[in-house]
């Protein structure tokens, strides 16, 4: 019996080796290869989305205390002029709110953005008014922007005309207004928005259009850069068109029914 038993307990270590050895080891089929691929791919996308919203929070968050020197927009702007046969000259140098004429910060509120100092960056009708024309039209003719959402354009992002970009805008104009006042947002909109073929801010325009600089504007020469704002580089070459002109005083009419921080 004991030679028996042993035997016995050889034959199942045996069987039980053999099963051991000869069991296939689990193997995930082509598809589950392809969706963890695809969860790394999605975690990877999140990653850069999460890491390139924090560098926008913290430079808006700097941008309290310390001035840009320049915008994403400018930096392009002047790598297509440094490209250009005829050499044109990139104008832009900061000035302080105190140091600008009130007339400009009204100007600009009344012809680009009448709710400024009530609205929270971001105006929903004008949004639905802008998709209603665009989907009219079968194209992105309008944005529906506010000053806040324009300055986060020319701050971080390009000019190309997508709803992705609009939606960054968007949330960029969101962060803006809770970081800065609205005294601040209007600082930098001033000194960052383009006037003309490379005209950027208001002292630079100031000098280019009428010689002076942006502390002594009158209320017409402030009508007049704001009403330029929608296609600076047109109006440059092209000062007296009648349709500036009407703006303009469109605009002037506006102004005391405005307000600017």
């Amino acid at each position: 019996m004991y030679l028996d038993d042993i035997a016995d307990e050889d034959e199942c270590n045996h069987v039980d080796s053999g099963q051991r050895w000869t069991d296939p080891a689990p193997r995930t089929g082509l598809m589950g290869r392809v969706w963890r691929l695809f969860g790394r791919l999605i975690g990877l996308l999140c990653l850069i989305v999460i890491v390139v919203q924090a560098y926008f929070l913290v430079q808006i968050g700097m941008f309290r205390w310390f001035d840009p020197p320049s915008s994403a927009f400018m930096r392009s702007e002047a790598v297509r002029l440094a490209q250009l046969s005829k050499g044109v000259e990139f104008r832009h140098q900061w000035v302080g709110y105190d140091n600008i004429s009130r007339h400009a910060g009204l100007a600009v509120i009344a012809a680009e953005d009448t709710g400024f100092m009530s609205h929270p960056g971001i105006e929903w009708q004008a949004i639905e008014r802008a998709l209603k024309v665009n989907r009219e039209s079968g194209e992105i003719a309008q944005g529906g922007s506010t000053i806040t959402m324009q300055l986060a354009k020319n701050l971080f992002l390009s000019s190309d005309r997508s709803y992705v970009r609009k939606g960054q805008e968007v949330l960029l104009a969101v962060v803006m207004e809770l970081l800065l006042d609205k005294r601040r947002i209007l600082e930098l909109y001033l000194n960052l928005v383009e006037f003309g073929e490379g005209v950027f801010g208001i002292e630079a325009a100031a000098e280019h259009y009428f010689k002076t600089s942006a502390e002594k504007l009158t209320a017409r020469q402030a009508a007049w850069l704001a009403s330029i704002l929608p296609a600076p580089k047109r109006y440059d070459k092209n000062r007296n068109s009648n349709w500036i002109q009407r703006k303009t005083g469109i605009v002037m009419r506006r102004m005391p029914q405005v307000q600017a921080p």
